[in-house]
Order: C-alpha cells, then sequence, then structure tokens
C-alpha cells in the first residue's frame, strides 16, 4: 500500500510498520487478530502458520552427512560447503571421497609422478601445472628419476661385486649349513640305533 507523502502516519505497536493514520483503528484489529511476530527472524506470520514456519525455516534438523544439528535455513550451505563429510573430489586423481580425508589423500596422491611428454622428466602431479607452464621441451640431464637410473643400471649392468669376497663368504656360509646338518644327522642315527 503506498502512503501519499502528505498523509499522516502512525506506528502500529504489533507489527511496526508505518499505518496512515486514519486506516491504524482497523488495520491493529486485523493485525493483532490474524499475524505474530516470528520470534527467531521476527517477520510478521499469519497465527495459523505460526508453527509450520517455525519447522520450515528455524526448527533444528540433522544433517544426514554428518550428523550435526542446524537450522534449516543453514542447511544447504552446509552440505555444500562446509560439511566435513560432503563428497568432493581430488585435484589430481579426481577420486571422490568425504571432504576430511582430502588433505590426507592429496598428500599421497599429489606426490605421485607422470612422464612429461615434452622433456622427457618424472613430475610430481602437486608440481605439474608449475611444470606444463615452464617446462620449454628441453630433455634435461640434470634431474634425472629413478627409473631413467634403473635403464643405466640395466643397459650397462649393475656394479659387481668382487668374485673372491662373494665365494669366500658364501663357502663360509655353506660349510657351516653343513657341519650343522652333520651334527644334526648324527644325533638322529644315535637315537635310532
Amino acid at each position: 500500500m503506498a502512503v501519499a507523502s502528505d498523509q499522516v502516519t502512525s506506528i502500529c505497536s504489533h507489527c511496526d510498520r508505518a499505518i496512515p493514520s486514519i486506516n491504524l483503528d482497523l488495520h491493529f484489529a486485523h493485525c493483532s487478530r490474524n499475524l505474530e511476530k516470528c520470534k527467531i527472524c521476527e517477520d510478521m506470520v499469519p497465527k495459523k502458520f505460526a508453527e509450520e514456519h517455525f519447522l520450515s525455516t528455524h526448527a533444528p534438523v540433522a544433517c544426514s552427512l554428518c550428523s550435526e544439528t542446524m537450522e534449516r535455513e543453514i542447511l544447504a550451505v552446509h552440505k555444500g560447503e562446509n560439511c566435513p563429510k560432503r563428497i568432493v573430489t581430488c585435484d589430481y586423481c579426481e577420486f571422490p571421497l568425504p571432504a576430511i580425508d582430502l588433505f590426507e589423500h592429496q598428500e599421497v596422491c599429489g606426490n605421485r609422478t607422470e612422464l612429461c611428454h615434452l622433456c622427457s622428466r618424472y613430475i610430481r602431479l602437486r608440481e605439474r601445472d608449475v611444470h606444463e607452464t615452464t617446462c620449454n621441451g628441453i630433455i634435461s640431464n640434470v634431474a634425472e628419476s629413478s627409473r631413467n637410473t634403473y635403464t643405466a643400471e640395466r643397459d650397462h649392468g649393475p656394479p659387481r661385486r668382487q668374485p673372491q669376497e662373494f665365494s669366500k663368504k658364501r663357502l663360509l656360509f655353506t660349510i657351516a649349513i653343513t657341519g650343522i646338518a652333520v651334527l644334526l644327522g648324527s644325533l638322529l642315527f644315535q637315537r635310532k640305533a
């Protein structure tokens, strides 16, 4: 209802709205009989819908994911942004998991490596974005991965032990095992006889 600027208004003591003074008595009778102020949000609500307003807007509800209790009107924000059990995806592998487990998962997942097809280096997933912006495609021998070292060992062979050291150790081990076996065999033979 638009109030003309030259009309005198008064404040309704029930709803605190400015009402033209000539309509104040009629408004107050209707307002006090049919409306009540919500104690939580202070909106004027029809009396017959006051309980429904409370239940649908302000009644505490439990989050279906984490069981935390909150007002219904903030439940959607909680489930979408704050709930520790909401499902989020890992930045590195896009695996869906609860938000509370994301940090620990990404610590491990981000340390995995992938081959850069431009420079043939293995890059940690957590460093992939930075590497992609700075990679110039030049193969670098400065930081080789353990896979490259393994390939070099396979091609050239692992460093070999000296044959004499290996033989002496193996001979002593064989003698010790044989001696124990002979000793046990003779003890068993003596018992049976």
